[in-house]
């Protein structure tokens, strides 16, 4: 998604780009699709709510032009509060869109090492091959970073026992879009047990088994308690079950994964135990008892570089402003946020191609900003992924006791933010 992003933002400006991918002549373990921005983990982009950092940089998005929003809005999938996309029509979509576009010439070859004669933007995402991952530390010297990110199991809907299972989102908040298999404490607790026990997959190639909070897989959550999933992924709080009448001790919930909706993803059920395990882990879960398994949950590296040491607010490396990096690389998390960088990125390496001589950064009074300037503060210490949240985000300078309230005044001063800053764009290109 940020490659996609960079070459259209720099295309759009009149320059030439050649674009690099090696699919689909090669493809990595978590790679299925030919086409480009492919959805390799849930197939949601979060919420829309502009009281939520991810509805607002939703909202940034736009005001750039960014493809990856224009495609989510034209292949949307119902998931009550939440933007959902049918994860084909969204590849098919970019794809088209970087295929046609007259100044993109599409290369299909994987890159072993970073040109050095060229203005040239890296984003290769978290599943970097091996050989290119090494040459960008050879020639960066930083440290290796890297750590496991986790899919979730996708099943169809018609082997779903709906006479178990309920349709119902949370607080009935938005359409009905989640389907949700309850269970009673007997059932919770059996399913744990089988979980703690199950078989995983052990990483081969790998030192050190680091872990993104935000992406944390279903059988190292239940580890940490008894109750962790109930509070988390499987927490019945906002549901009743039609059936009982009464809130169930836990739940699983699946969302839709296309349009149609043949196919639904377990929400929050990212795992890496093995194939065989996770088949007799579903049949455990009312209403998932014959389930077809579409999709197993895998388990792969996300590689990410010490963005505070290398590089600068423009996205480019300190001791080289020619090379630019982009998206989950630079150690942002999510989709979205990728993108963000990528457009972001696209942005200066086209500056630096035209040779406009404008100090151009973004505030960290909106997302974009905030998040840019978290990956690229060189006080950190030990440096951890970030996705969108309020936490990065420069508060209001008057202090706002109400959260509501001072939710609002940030998601306001956010889109004052992004219009100063597009005006500005618009008169330097």
């Amino acid at each position: 998604m940020a490659g996609c992003e960079a070459a259209l933002q720099i295309a759009s400006r009149g320059i030439f780009v050649r674009l690099y991918d090696m699919k689909p002549r090669e493809m990595s373990l978590a790679h299925s699709e030919i086409g480009f921005a492919e959805l390799v983990c849930s197939n949601s982009l979060k919420s829309e709510n502009l009281l939520n950092a991810s509805g607002i940089l939703k909202k940034e998005l736009e005001f750039l032009g960014s493809v990856v929003m224009e495609s989510a809005y034209a292949n949307r999938v119902e998931a009550g509060g939440a933007l959902a996309v049918d994860r084909h029509g969204f590849s098919k979509y970019i794809t088209e869109k970087i295929k046609k576009n007259k100044n993109i010439d599409f290369i299909c070859r994987k890159v072993d090492k970073i040109p050095e004669t060229e203005v040239t933007v890296i984003a290769s995402g978290p599943l970097t091959s091996d050989e290119l991952y090494e040459d960008i530390l050879s020639k960066t010297g930083s440290r290796n970073l890297f750590f496991f990110d986790a899919a979730s199991p996708i099943v169809t809907a018609e082997s779903i026992d709906m006479e178990k299972a309920f349709i119902a989102s949370r607080y009935d908040k938005g359409e009905a879009a989640y389907i949700n298999c309850p269970l009673n404490e007997q059932e919770y607790m059996r399913f744990i047990r089988f979980l703690l026990e199950a078989d995983r997959v052990n990483p081969r190639d790998f030192e050190n088994n680091m872990v993104f909070e935000g992406c944390m897989p279903v059988e190292i959550m239940a580890s940490r308690g008894l109750d962790t999933l109930r509070f988390g992924p499987m927490k019945p709080v906002g549901l009743r079950d039609p059936v009982t009448g009464k809130r169930p001790y836990a739940v699983v919930q699946l969302r839709a994964e296309d349009n149609n909706r043949n196919l639904y993803n377990l929400v929050g059920f990212q795992t890496n135990i093995k194939f065989g395990e996770q088949k007799k882990l579903l049949k455990l879960i009312p209403g998932l008892e014959n389930a077809e398994i579409v999709r197993f949950g895998v388990m792969h590296r996300n590689s990410y570089i010490n963005s505070p040491e290398l590089l600068d607010k423009k996205l480019a490396l300190r001791n080289n402003d020619e090379i630019f990096f982009a998206g989950q690389l630079t150690g942002v998390e999510g989709y979205l946020e990728s993108a963000a960088t990528g457009i972001m990125a696209g942005i200066h390496a086209s500056m630096k191609v035209l040779g406009i001589e404008d100090n151009l950064t973004l505030s960290d009074m909106s997302v974009i900003g905030a998040l840019i300037n978290f990956i690229t503060d060189g006080s950190k210490g030990n440096f951890q992924p970030m996705n969108a949240n309020f936490g990065i985000i420069r508060p209001p300078e008057k202090h706002i006791r109400d959260k509501t309230t001072r939710r609002e005044e940030m998601s306001r001063k956010a889109m004052e933010t992004m219009r100063n800053f597009t005006d500005h764009l618009r008169t330097i290109f």
